[in-house]
């Protein structure tokens, strides 16, 4: 796999950082010519872990940019914070489940939307979510 340019790395730390991550994540699929249907996936799940990476990790960044893989191109993400991490990997991506104030949808949810996705976390060292969404 390789990255086509330096990827763009934002902060989360805020309501307002969530709608950059989004904005930002939604100009990659269009320059990576996403479908739009495509593109809902992609901005959907990045809009949920933005918000996951504000709420349970307290904040972190995104670092977004296009990738190639032979003939394909696509769009990774990568969401990082320090916060707390997730004790229990397979039950936090089981469709329903919830820390409590969501409707359970976040990480299960977003794993479906993407081609891509992988998750990174253990108590004490924070979590980190790679998703990837590759052009058809």
């Amino acid at each position: 796999m390789t990255i086509t340019a330096e990827p763009t790395l934002l902060p989360i730390t805020s309501n307002d950082d969530v709608v950059r991550a989004r904005q930002l994540v939604r100009s990659l699929a269009l320059e990576c010519r996403l479908s739009l249907v495509e593109q809902t996936k992609l901005v959907t799940a990045a809009s949920e872990l933005a918000r996951n990476t504000l709420i349970h990790g307290g904040g972190g960044t995104i670092r977004a940019g296009l990738v190639e893989s032979g003939p394909r191109r696509g769009v990774r993400a990568v969401f990082e914070d320090t916060g707390p991490g997730i004790p229990d990997l397979d039950l936090a991506l089981t469709d329903g489940w919830t820390s409590g104030e969501g409707l359970g949808l976040g990480l299960s949810g977003s794993r479906r939307l993407v081609d891509e996705f992988e998750l990174d976390s253990e108590p004490g060292r924070g979590t980190t979510v790679t998703v990837t969404k590759w052009a058809r």
